[in-house]
């Protein structure tokens, strides 16, 4: 169990046919094969956990799940009590709604938005698009949160071993639920 500071310009694949640098160039010292637990794109930063616990990483990338991740964002426009709304009860992207999103407003500059934003789904660049719906566009987005991990103290670049506590909670928050029983 392997947590990642990806900087941007990397990819999260193994290998990358357009020789793009990849995840794996920073993992130097992990001694066995661990695969991303979702993915974060070349031009976003943050929190990427790294394991070879399948089963683990299945659970916590399954939309079922509902595993809150968090994103810090710096939007291109400034956005209005009235778009933060809507991010907050879900926009319409092609492929769907999204569902509800907590959405804190950190600050605003006379012309950008800083945002707080955490989504229990994992579409493909959905920040990103969620913005766009809204009418602005990501300048800047850092994961600093992926379920009951947190990004930390650690460098961009840099990379850390999770504790057995760290592992336990997320064991425990990707855990089966079970349905009541009926009577």
């Amino acid at each position: 169990y392997v947590l990642l500071y990806k900087p941007t310009g990397y990819v999260t694949t193994y290998k990358d046919p357009e020789g793009r640098r990849t995840v794996y160039d920073l993992l130097s010292g992990v001694p066995s094969f661990v695969g991303t637990v979702g993915r974060l794109d070349e031009d976003s930063s943050g929190l990427l956990l790294l394991s070879n616990d399948t089963q683990l990483a299945e659970r916590l990338t399954n939309p079922a799940f509902h595993i809150p991740k968090t994103y810090l964002v710096k939007c291109a426009t400034r956005l209005d009590d009235d778009a933060l709304a809507r991010l907050r009860s879900g926009v319409e992207l092609s492929d769907g709604p999204t569902r509800p999103a907590k959405v804190e407003r950190l600050r605003d500059a006379p012309t950008k938005s800083f945002l707080e934003i955490t989504l229990t789904e994992g579409r493909n660049r959905q920040v990103r698009r969620m913005m766009e719906a809204v009418g602005s566009k990501v300048l800047k987005l850092v994961r600093i949160r992926f379920g009951t991990l947190e990004i930390g103290p650690l460098a961009s670049g840099a990379w850390r071993y999770l504790t057995p506590d760290e592992v336990r909670q997320l064991q425990t928050l990707a855990a089966p639920r079970r349905s009541p029983t009926p009577n």
